[in-house]
């Protein structure tokens, strides 16, 4: 083992030391732009509550709302394992981990909407509002009573309601640090981006206000919603998407796919606008191509349906979101938009269900992969990432238990993270 065979090569070392020193600009640009997961918690959905109606209470009152839909139209496991389908060996497991979700953290992400869930007000008036939003932000922070992620959707960066929307962001942040500092948890959201340079001017923003507060380099990143076609494929026939992670700077934290604005602009029937649709599927994979491998993380829009009314017509519209949300998680979009109360049982049934019956075998295959034992699939170091993004994620949200995990895998947190390719948390 001390002397090491001598073989023959014909290439001498001048000729590594010229391609390595060709390639330094490629490596250092590439390590640049896909830095990889960013190694922390996505949330698995985003609420959206109009500025207006957004109060100290809302996260509480969507829970509650939502556990009382649970309760009239389904109020055991076997109940709505029978309406969503959820096989039988789940259905204990999944309706008692959706009912705890309700009662302790109902709402994973909360974003209070200035946009068009707000629509044009009076200047004073939303002068008022944002700034008792930014209030309520720091109070829930502070009292632990917030989701895990909190901010606010401006309004865009188009001429018509550019300083509006720029304004509403001054007011909010200038909030949020006068009352103690910006909270780990900050999300902002940046609506109809159609071209590179409005995200540039987004992360312009955010370089002046760290500036002029004092904060970090960096410490204010935006999603950028996709809601126009010029926002996938630009004129020049280029994916405008790709070009828009890359004008942030670094400071783009997910995409959000925005069903409705998107489908109409495309011109798609009102009655055929939805998640499933082929050109919200054409877009959706743009966008993934795009943000593979830069830490920017996805997210799938809405649908429109709403359970409300009797309970067979909340059973039809929880079956549908239930299996939009089954369609999206298989398709590697593991985050989406909720607009009811009523749409938490089957967010949180879908979620439950996806990664708890994918856990034995995902289990089984890491162990394969890590004692090298083989099996009936050979599994290569990407899957292998994959298999453990999978379990994290499960972890992260609540569907799967860390003792539970561990006995099945042998493995710790630490060792999932390090086979995901992800930093500690």
């Amino acid at each position: 083992m001390g002397q090491q065979e001598t073989v023959a090569t014909s290439l001498g070392k001048a000729v590594r030391e010229e391609l390595d020193a060709s390639l330094a600009e490629v490596d250092a640009d590439l390590a640049r732009r896909y830095p990889g997961d960013p190694g922390t918690r996505q949330p698995v959905h985003t609420v959206y509550v109009p500025a207006d109606a957004f109060t100290a209470g809302t996260v509480r009152a969507w829970g509650d709302r939502a556990l009382a839909a649970l309760d009239e139209h389904a109020p055991d496991a076997a109940s709505l394992a029978a309406v969503l389908g959820i096989p039988g060996e789940l259905a204990e497991p999944v309706h008692e981990r959706v009912r705890a979700k309700l009662e302790h953290e109902p709402v994973e992400d909360l974003r209070i909407d200035f946009e068009d869930g707000y629509g044009p007000r009076p200047d004073a008036e939303e002068d008022a509002d944002a700034a008792r939003a930014a209030a309520l932000t720091a109070a829930a922070c502070q009292d632990g009573t917030a989701a895990p992620y909190l901010g606010i959707r401006m309004k865009c960066l188009e001429a018509a309601v550019r300083d509006r929307g720029i304004r509403t962001l001054d007011i909010y942040l200038t909030g949020l640090m006068d009352a103690g500092g910006l909270p780990a948890g900050l999300t902002l959201t940046l609506p109809k981006a159609s071209r590179p340079e409005q995200v540039a001017a987004m992360a312009r923003l955010a370089e002046e206000f760290e500036k002029a507060r004092g904060l970090p380099a960096g410490r204010i990143g935006f999603e950028i919603q996709i809601e126009t076609p010029q926002a996938v494929l630009g004129a020049d026939g280029t994916a405008t998407v790709a070009r828009m992670i890359d004008a942030a700077g670094g400071r783009a934290t997910a995409l959000h796919y925005g069903t409705f604005d998107y489908s109409a602009a495309c011109g798609i029937s009102a009655a055929h606008q939805s998640l499933d649709h082929p050109a919200a599927d054409h877009a959706k994979a743009v966008m993934q191509a795009a943000a593979a491998g830069t830490g920017v993380r996805l997210s799938d829009g809405s649908t429109n349906v709403l359970p409300v009314g009797p309970t067979g017509q909340v059973h039809d519209a929880w079956r549908l979101h239930h299996r939009l949300v089954r369609r999206s998680l298989a398709r590697g979009y593991y985050q989406g938009w909720d607009m009811h109360p009523g749409h938490l049982p089957t967010r949180y049934a879908a979620v439950y269900a996806f990664y708890r019956e994918g856990l034995e075998q995902a289990a089984a295959r890491l162990v394969a992969y890590t004692h090298r034992t083989g099996g009936d699939v050979l599994d290569e170091p990407a899957t292998a990432r994959a298999l453990s993004g999978h379990l994290l994620r499960g972890l992260d949200c609540g569907a799967l238990g860390a003792a539970e995990t561990a006995r099945l895998t042998g493995l710790t947190r630490a060792d999932l993270e390090a086979l995901a390719g992800r930093p500690g948390t």
